[in-house]
């Protein structure tokens, strides 16, 4: 699992699943809007519950992580 204090994982939230801290957006949600090729601004449309800022750190931590 990758340290970050913007993703957060419990099992009283989705099961566990990976989620943007502070919501039940699963972190999964922003992978896949970004594999569709859909920008960050509709996936943040679509999700007004995640800070911009969130995203951008999250993508910071998981790449962080893969580059380890």
């Amino acid at each position: 699992m990758v340290n970050s204090h913007v993703i957060q994982r419990s099992p009283e939230i989705l099961g566990g699943t990976p989620v943007f801290e502070g919501t039940r957006v699963p972190v999964q949600a922003l992978i896949d809007y970004l594999e569709e090729g859909r920008p960050l601004d509709e996936f943040l449309a679509d999700f007004p519950t995640v800070a911009r800022e969130q995203t951008i750190e999250a993508l910071e931590d998981l790449k962080k992580a893969l580059l380890e």
